[in-house]
């Protein structure tokens, strides 16, 4: 009776021991699944390599499923360049031929990371990397290259983008006189500003006009309403060279007095791109080849980009100008926002405050003729400046700070 007992006990035990160790292995399995699942997820793959531009300046876009941090490891001094995505798998790997300064491709699999091979140009150099998110349509992350060239052009065909400077007539310089009409902006203790930006604009028409070296084309030439969108409209279908829009700031503190420039911010330029391609056919508008929207994308970013650049720059030559003509100027002169009339991709633009209504000193000077034609002066010798510097160096500028309007 004992021994069956024990008999008992021990088939009962052996059969617990057998369902426990069941059961541990279907957990192993499970975690082993999840374990796995979990990797998979962690891990996503490039998804292809796209490219735009011309034997001048290429851009290479590289799609991910997720967000990557990439780190040059061999800078492309030699006709190479090699870049590690860190956080995205490069699948079985994929190569093949480049466009533009980049020869060939080719992306591998380097231990938890993936591993870009871009064969270069010689005469190529990096210009910038940066990582761009979900957005504008595009529902996966991508990785930009910008590659630009940096000696002897190579002999292919660039594409024609319209923020390339041209050179074959007088520059073509549209004055916007901010406000008019139903609109008469800020009121100073004598003048609407809209008055004063009218004056400063006829005056500086005159000014380049009598320079003999540009072409001139204003928004409004009278006190009329002109909607902010067709002060652009007007730019753009003139094939605008440079698009200066005048205004008169205003301030709580009638203190506050001093000139100062805004170019286009980064959101702004964003609400840009996304203003233009609601056309279906915004890439004739822009004069590019419309056989692939992904490769117009792109082109329309570097348009946009060199823009920037070169509203950046005018916007230095102007500041310095009316630095060396002694008037008054803000202590962040300097300053980018998302105002509506610099929204035009493809002509650059900076508005010109040029000094407070709300301050009797700068009403004084921007009402006085004289006063206010030492101003002008100021500004027609920075854009003759401007226009008489090599095309690279209207290139090779970057945006300013960041800083908010102080109206709108």
């Amino acid at each position: 009776m004992h021994g069956q007992k024990r008999f008992n006990l021990s088939a009962w035990g052996l059969r617990e021991w057998a369902l426990t160790g069941l059961a541990l292995l279907v957990l192993v399995a499970v975690l082993l699944v999840s374990s796995r699942g979990i990797a998979a997820g962690a891990t996503g793959d490039v998804r292809g390599v796209r490219f735009g531009g011309d034997t001048q300046r290429t851009r290479v876009v590289i799609d991910l499923d997720r967000s990557a941090r990439g780190e040059v490891i061999a800078g492309g001094d030699r006709g190479e360049m090699v870049l590690t995505l860190a956080g995205v798998g490069a699948g079985r790997g994929v190569s093949g031929t480049g466009s533009g300064l980049v020869r060939d491709w080719r992306v591998s699999a380097s231990g938890t990371a993936s591993r870009v091979h871009l064969g270069l140009a010689r005469t190529a150099r990096i210009e910038r990397r940066f990582l761009l998110p979900p957005g504008d349509g595009v529902p996966h992350y991508r990785y930009v290259i910008d590659v630009a060239a940096t000696g002897t052009a190579p002999t292919e065909r660039p594409t024609t983008l319209r923020a390339e400077p041209r050179r074959t007539e007088r520059p073509l310089i549209v004055i916007d006189a901010g406000h008019g009409g139903r609109d008469p902006g800020a009121r100073g203790a004598h003048r609407n500003e809209s008055e004063i930006n009218l004056a400063a604009a006829l005056m500086l028409r005159d000014e380049l006009v009598r320079s003999g070296r540009f072409r001139v084309l204003l928004t409004r030439e009278s006190d009329v309403y002109v909607g902010l969108s067709e002060r652009v409209r007007i730019a753009r279908r003139a094939d605008a060279d440079l698009f200066i829009s005048l205004h008169a700031d205003a301030g709580a503190d009638p203190a506050t007095r001093g000139a100062s420039v805004y170019t286009l911010s980064e959101q702004g330029a964003t609400r840009a791109v996304r203003e233009v391609t609601r056309a279906d056919d915004w890439h004739r508008d822009l004069h590019l080849p419309g056989r692939d929207p992904s490769v117009d994308r792109i082109l329309l970013d570097m348009t946009q980009r060199a823009t920037q650049n070169r509203s950046a720059q005018f916007a230095r030559v102007l500041l310095s100008h009316l630095e060396a003509a002694d008037h008054p100027m803000l202590r962040r002169s300097h300053r980018d926002a998302g105002l509506a009339v610099l929204l035009a991709p493809d002509v650059p633009a900076v508005l010109l405050e040029m000094g407070f209504i709300t301050n009797p000193d700068d009403e004084r000077t921007l009402a006085d003729t004289a006063l206010r034609r030492r101003l002008v002066r100021a500004v027609a010798e920075g854009i003759d400046r401007y226009f008489r510097q090599p095309a690279g160096a209207q290139v090779a500028a970057t945006a300013a700070p960041a800083a908010p309007p102080s109206r709108g």
